[in-house]
């Protein structure tokens, strides 16, 4: 089961974590980011992690579910797959590399290349107005989550 944990403060992470759910079909769940607790964690086969980039890092929901999980699942879910999908004010490579950092010590497997959504926010009232996620954007969401969720459920990942 593909588990797409996600974070979201203006719903363009949102709106792409909804969209991977759509392609990823019944082979996939939604998770909050506040309610991705270790156990839910380990009943994963596989994950995408969707977050905002927030000063050119992780968002702090999703860094704190990081936080919270990290050590309890430390040895325990080696070599599950993994993929991201971010969106961006102008980059999204902080939070991206951040993730990878992070999801290292797990020894989780990337899969997919990373999926970053830049949405040119560049001031403070474009940053904290609600986004729309174009559609293309949102067509390779989809996409990703219904490649996640195949590959994990034709065992090859």
């Amino acid at each position: 089961m593909l588990t797409i944990v996600w974070h979201s403060r203006t719903g363009a992470a949102r709106a792409m974590a909804e969209a991977a759910l759509a392609g990823a079909g019944e082979g996939a769940r939604l998770v909050p980011a506040s309610e991705a607790t270790p156990e839910v964690l380990l009943e994963a086969s596989g994950y995408l992690f969707v977050c905002p980039e927030n000063l050119a890092a992780l968002s702090g929901a999703m860094k704190e579910m990081f936080d919270r999980a990290y050590y309890p699942l430390l040895g325990r879910i080696e070599g599950r797959a993994y993929a991201t999908a971010i969106a961006a004010g102008s980059d999204g490579r902080g939070a991206q590399a951040q993730i990878d950092r992070i999801v290292t010590g797990w020894r989780l497997k990337r899969v997919a290349e990373p999926l970053i959504v830049n949405l040119g926010a560049q001031t403070p009232e474009a940053i904290l107005a609600p986004k729309q996620v174009p559609e293309p954007d949102l067509q390779r969401c989809r996409e990703l989550g219904a490649a996640l969720a195949e590959g994990l459920a034709l065992g090859v990942f």
